[in-house]
């Protein structure tokens, strides 16, 4: 494989088309790497790109970000983590909205909606301390985000044919991936949800 370095400030990548169509649009990516591209010896097209960070990720930042506020007593810790709560309020808006189906709305009496609209915000506050609890063991994950994670694990029936002609029915819950256990763990409960359950038939 004959190797080309690429050191300089500006990176482009064009990936060639099927013979005889028309090149894909050439794409600039500002990177602060070393950029190696293998090719291959008897095509001259390249096999593979490898590339190592030549430059601190906080020396290529670019911009500065202003804050104003009328909270002279405030230091810049606090400026910010006050301004950040307005993303989470509309990540809780999107919770609402989304995850928990609070809209739209399907019912038609005033009682049915407001029983809607109080389901949908206690869901949201056990949405929102199983996430602070995760949080709190180093786990940021939105509820889409728990859900896959959790996404796997199954309540699974298996079934035998004894001798005499019974059928014998086991349903258990399967063993959990360390993505999930660590989920558990950090929220103290049990990692295999119900109980095994035998029936013979």
């Amino acid at each position: 494989m004959a190797q080309q370095p690429l050191c300089s400030e500006w990176f482009i990548w064009a990936i060639s088309g099927a013979p005889g169509a028309a090149p894909l649009p050439v794409v600039p990516i500002r990177t602060p790497y070393e950029i190696t591209v293998e090719h291959d010896e008897t095509t001259g097209k390249a096999t593979s790109i490898h590339w190592t960070r030549q430059t601190p990720i906080e020396e290529t930042l670019p911009g500065v970000y202003c804050l104003r506020t009328n909270q002279k007593q405030w230091d810049e810790a606090t400026l910010w983590q006050t301004y950040t709560m307005l993303t989470d309020l509309e990540a809780v808006f999107r919770c609402l909205k989304a995850e928990l189906g609070l809209r739209p709305v399907f019912h038609h009496t005033t009682d049915r909606v407001s029983a809607h609209l109080f389901i949908s915000v206690l869901a949201y506050h056990l949405v929102h301390t199983i996430r602070y609890q995760l949080k709190a063991s180093g786990i940021d994950l939105g509820w889409q985000g728990i859900r896959r994670q959790l996404a796997g694990q199954e309540r699974v029936t298996v079934t035998f044919k004894r001798a005499d002609g019974k059928t014998i029915h086991v349903r258990k819950t399967t063993r959990p991936e360390p993505r999930q256990q660590k989920i558990y763990d950090a929220l103290g409960i049990a990692d295999r949800p119900g109980k095994t359950e035998k029936t013979i038939l």
